[in-house]
């Protein structure tokens, strides 16, 4: 079977985010690309994007709900 090569720009888009869901503002929430495991690459993050991940991961439980993975609307 002859599948077509991926471009470097399209195998670089994550297919996926992390879902942090507000415990008390229905609809609001931080979302961060990562991989099929929820894994986030800091690096590619912007200062501001990092440091909201780091503070929505130290409050899971008080102000975000456990985050999940899910795959991204790429449309």
């Amino acid at each position: 079977m002859h599948t077509q090569p991926l471009s470097l720009a399209a195998a670089s888009i994550p297919c996926y985010e992390l879902r942090f869901e507000s415990l008390f503002d229905p609809g609001r929430g931080l979302t961060f690309p990562c991989d099929a495991l929820g894994s986030v690459v800091l690096d590619n993050l912007s200062e501001r994007a990092r440091n909201n991940y780091i503070y929505a991961r130290a409050v899971v439980g008080r102000e975000f709900a456990t985050p999940c993975v899910c795959r991204r609307d790429l449309h």
